[in-house]
């Protein structure tokens, strides 16, 4: 179990990771902070670049410490709120990644979800330092944090569509 565990949180946590630096710099494919700010643009959110920033840091931090099995739980909550605001922006394509819909995102956070359940198992930072019985009242708790402050952060940061003759300046037919 505990190479399994290990293994898991490897691939996944250093894919968020990867996912983070693409955010805010070249490597890996990604287009820079600029890049970064753009898609969150692109997709309604406001805040500029510190929005981008923030998302990027916090993909990069959760990821390294999935990966490490590092304060799981906490990890896992900020993992699954970069993730549950992923899914928003992906909900109106529906569930399958071909169609840009919220699969992947959603596999993240479960995943994730189920990391600070289970644990890391004995090859973790946490193990390493006495940390492995976290009680599950806490496990419960990030994730549910993890998933409302996303919520919040759509809530606060997401403009709503604006309509296209409104954009345009014409006033919308009677």
């Amino acid at each position: 179990m505990d190479t399994g565990l290990l293994i898991l949180r490897l691939v996944v946590g250093l894919l968020i990771a990867g996912h983070g630096v693409q955010k805010v710099s070249y490597r890996l494919g990604g287009h820079g902070l600029a890049g970064g700010t753009e898609e969150f643009r692109h997709d309604g959110f406001r805040g500029g670049p510190l929005t981008a920033l923030a998302a990027g840091a916090g993909q990069i931090g959760s990821g390294l410490f999935l990966a490490l099995g590092a304060l799981t739980p906490l990890a896992a909550m900020v993992a699954i709120g970069v993730m549950t605001v992923a899914m928003t922006v992906k909900l109106p394509h529906g569930l399958w990644v071909q169609d840009d819909g919220y699969e992947y995102p959603l596999v993240l956070v479960v995943i994730a979800g189920s990391l600070s359940l289970t644990g890391p198992g004995r090859w973790s930072v946490d193990h390493a330092v006495g940390l492995t019985a976290w009680p599950i009242w806490l496990s419960v708790t990030t994730a549910v944090l993890g998933m409302a402050g996303a919520l919040l952060t759509r809530a606060v940061l997401h403009r709503p569509p604006v309509r296209e003759e409104a954009a345009a300046g014409a006033r919308p037919a009677d």
